[in-house]
């Protein structure tokens, strides 16, 4: 159960000196507690059992300069776009201009995953989504892999359908943003609005549930190019760079939740190979390194699970538990 207990340690506010001790691939979890992402996060932690509720990633240039991968990123029309930010820029707003009052974790890799991690794939990936939109069209996908065991109660299938109905009659561009394209992909169709969606999925003898449950596939076009939510754009670039090795392509990273990706052994299980300052000051010695944030943050299952093909294809997601079987 998570315990909410403030950070003895203050805000580390000049991150410039200890940029040198971040590396391209490591992991950005970041949990924001107020406002719209905030409301947004608090349901998807919920739902899914995850204690962070956003994502980035770190890379370096040729030069040594740091930057912040980041799928969620608001560009100043309003829009949450995908984009490739200086460390310095990120930081700053982070720091002073985020109204949500995130708090922020950094997930170094591993030795030998960064060893594997391929810097020239990962910018080639980074470069080539800069300036798509966030992934709305997959975003819920990822938490609904059975036809009963992903609903908190009162939530279900039924209700989920009913939200959607009212959606599509009130806000029809949204909707179609949202899931109308993702249920056309898996039912093989193009066009269809939610009404003919259902009365599709009655011809064929299937129900709603079962068709929310066919997992994503990361090589799906939607009508705005790749979709890719937080967490999909960290682990699709994990991808292009080497890190999933010979079951890459038995993993759809469009499947993964944010607990899914934080559990990945892929990070550092060393905490002597952690940087000096990353638990300096603090009564409590975390196996990451919180960078922002009064209260303490606590990732459960951190950096405990090898990857496997299909995986997180098949995950129940119940609370208070969210008992997970092996190999899901």
């Amino acid at each position: 159960m998570a315990s909410i207990c403030p950070n003895s340690k203050p805000f580390v506010r000049y991150m410039k000196l200890y940029v040198d001790d971040i590396h391209s691939g490591d992991f950005l979890a970041i949990s924001k507690i107020r406002g719209r992402w905030g409301g947004f996060e608090t349901l998807e932690k919920w739902v899914t059992g995850a204690y962070a509720g956003h994502t980035a990633i770190c890379l370096k240039d040729s030069e040594g300069n740091l930057w912040v991968g980041e799928s969620g990123h608001e560009n100043e029309e309003g829009e949450d776009i995908i984009a490739v930010l200086p460390w310095d820029e990120w930081w700053e707003f982070e720091l002073n201009n985020d109204d949500s009052n995130p708090h922020i974790a950094l997930l170094p890799l591993h030795p030998d995953m960064r060893a594997k991690f391929n810097e020239t794939a990962a910018w080639e990936y980074a470069k080539s989504m800069a300036g798509k939109p966030y992934g709305y069209h997959n975003m819920i996908f990822s938490w609904i892999d059975t036809i009963d065991k992903n609903f908190p109660p009162p939530l279900d299938a039924h209700l989920v359908a009913s939200v959607m109905t009212i959606w599509n009659h009130v806000q029809p561009d949204y909707a179609a943003n949202m899931w109308n394209e993702a249920l056309n992909k898996r039912l093989g169709t193009q066009g269809l609005d939610l009404p003919n969606i259902l009365v599709e999925i009655e011809k064929r003898g299937s129900s709603f549930d079962e068709l929310l449950t066919i997992p994503e596939k990361d090589d799906w076009i939607y009508s705005d190019g790749k979709s890719t939510s937080c967490v999909a754009f960290v682990l699709e670039m994990y991808k292009e760079a080497g890190l999933f090795d010979s079951v890459a392509k038995s993993i759809q990273v469009t499947e993964f939740t944010i607990k899914d990706a934080y559990m990945l052994k892929f990070f550092e299980s060393n905490s002597s190979r952690l940087p000096k300052w990353c638990n300096e000051g603090d009564k409590v010695e975390l196996p990451f390194c919180q960078i922002r944030g009064k209260y303490r943050m606590e990732l459960p299952g951190y950096n405990t699970m090898e990857p496997y093909p299909n995986m997180n294809e098949r995950c129940p997601s119940l609370p208070p538990d969210y008992f997970r079987p092996q190999n899901c």
